[in-house]
């Protein structure tokens, strides 16, 4: 009788443990699955990102290493720099100079992707292949087109009667040559994203249109673009986090890759270099490198913002015309 009880005790046991297996299984199973993310994450960002931030606080030399603990003092030095604010105004005027026009054609490009062509697939693969060449081929290439004195595009602009430009001297000229390697690069992969986004709209929009007598102009932009808005947005946003970040095109826009004889095009992530390399200061680099991170992440909050307040608009409007009686209905 004593040996059924306690194997009937075991067999409880045995089934209430498996009970609580099963429910740790459903409840820690989704975790598991997802860690591996995580744990790169933390490797390769959140530790990089958390141990720049402890260089920045110290006197941290290349050769000598880890030094006293300083503060803010690198933050403060370097904002106190006309190199730093010379090198956050190119970075941002090489990245609207390359985000703005890039957006506009790749656009362009998408809407007649989408259209009826003959070798589709031939079009959106060819209009691919600058994203897959390297980026430094690319920035060799169009430092030579871009030449002062034996470039191509001067000797065409002094065929037309021009004044050849000195795209390596004067600061404009040379922000429009790295932004259009830049375009070069990134419009048809940014022009397959709106491809994707577009044949994802309901065709029936566009016959709709059509039988109203819209033409493709007005159903692009009444049609078209109210539906890409969320895809804009993202690009926008991953536009924003790349471009200021931007390296290999104006380090190899010269041979020095000091970003010009005056800093003409240096750019924040040029000047971290400098710091870091050049100048072998790792704090006041690291300073710059997370200065670089809050400017980031303060216009991805903005964009963010602005977003949700461009939805919310689009969804009340959405709203009010289907709740509002057209004219005629009762």
């Amino acid at each position: 009788m004593s040996i059924a009880i306690r194997t009937d005790a075991r067999s409880i046991r045995r089934i209430a443990f498996s009970h609580t297996l099963s429910r740790w299984d459903v409840r820690f199973s989704p975790y598991l699955y997802i860690s591996p993310f995580f744990i790169v994450f933390g490797l390769v960002g959140l530790f990089p990102l958390a141990y720049t931030a402890w260089v920045s606080l110290h006197d941290w030399n290349l050769i000598g290493g880890q030094g006293d603990f300083i503060g803010l003092e690198n933050y403060g030095t370097v904002l106190s720099q006309p190199y730093f604010w010379t090198s956050l105004r190119n970075t941002f005027s090489i990245f609207l100079l390359s985000s703005i026009p890039q957006m506009v054609l790749a656009l362009a490009i998408a809407a007649f992707l989408d259209s009826n062509l003959r070798a589709k697939t031939f079009w959106r693969m060819g209009v691919l292949l600058p994203y897959v060449v390297a980026p430094v081929a690319v920035a060799l290439i169009f430092s030579d087109l871009f030449g002062d004195r034996y470039g191509l595009i001067n000797d065409v602009i002094i065929a037309l009667g021009g004044e050849p430009v000195r795209w390596h001297v004067d600061v404009i000229p040379s922000h429009i040559a790295i932004a259009t390697m830049v375009n070069f690069r990134w419009t048809g992969y940014t022009a397959l994203i709106f491809l994707a986004a577009m044949q994802a709209v309901p065709r029936d929009y566009y016959e709709a249109a059509t039988l109203d007598g819209a033409g493709r102009l007005r159903t692009f932009w009444s049609i078209t673009i109210p539906l890409l808005r969320p895809v804009i947005i993202f690009v926008v946003i991953t536009s924003t986090i790349g471009g200021l970040q931007i390296f290999d095109e104006p380090r190899m826009f010269d041979q020095a890759g000091q970003g010009g004889a005056n800093r003409q095009w240096q750019t924040l992530t040029l000047y971290i270099y400098e710091l870091g390399w050049g100048q072998r200061d790792f704090g006041r680099a690291s300073a710059v490198a997370w200065l670089l991170f809050l400017i980031i992440v303060l216009i991805a909050l903005i964009n963010f913002l602005v977003s949700r307040r461009i939805a919310a608009t689009t969804e009340r409007v959405a709203t009010i015309t289907r709740v509002t009686p057209t004219k005629g209905t009762r």
